[in-house]
């Protein structure tokens, strides 16, 4: 006999959803366990200083007091700035921490990060989601005032706790044919 296989709960859309504008960086984690292990991710794998992603490991090495404030757990984030994808017109790098809800506080987290900008927060609505992507169109990138070609935004959905994303450009093709 196979083994049983229950049906997954299905969320209600009518919740609370935070959208952020999606930064074109690259993917990059902090993980701190008890112990204080402290190791640097990519969105795939573990990195090093040695067997780095855009340098975020040598930068999370060299801020590391500063990143163990972050405590027990995996934080992820954006890895973003110069020289990285957009670029943003930025002169340096940044690690932006993806949960708004945690890190949205600039005096509880460390001093080295930045966080996603919070661009709406509701019941699930689909006009003002629309809204916040024509208002990036418009003026530009929150996370990078005066960058006038933002990638898009992140939907978080809090009960599901799932995330979905839509771009400003080439948001119907998949990421591969946009090469």
């Amino acid at each position: 006999m196979p083994e049983f296989e229950e049906f997954s709960k299905i969320f209600r859309l009518s919740r609370q959803c935070v959208v952020t504008e999606k930064i074109d960086g690259t993917n990059a984690s902090i993980y701190v366990d008890a112990e204080g292990q402290f190791l640097c991710g990519s969105r795939t794998r573990w990195i090093t200083p040695g067997d780095d992603n855009f340098g975020f490991a040598r930068w999370a090495c060299e801020h590391k007091d500063e990143l163990l404030a972050l405590g027990v757990g995996h934080h992820f984030g954006e890895w973003w700035g110069q020289k990285i994808q957009r670029g943003y017109g930025l002169t340096e790098k940044r690690f932006s921490l993806i949960n708004t809800h945690r890190w949205g506080d600039a005096s509880v987290r460390p001093k080295c990060c930045h966080v996603v900008p919070i661009l709406w927060s509701g019941i699930f609505n689909t006009p003002a989601i629309e809204e916040c992507l024509e208002k990036l169109k418009l003026s530009g990138s929150v996370a990078a005032p005066g960058y006038m070609r933002p990638e898009g935004i992140v939907v978080y959905h809090t009960q599901g706790n799932f995330a979905l994303k839509k771009t400003i450009e080439k948001d119907e093709e998949h990421k591969s044919q946009n090469k």
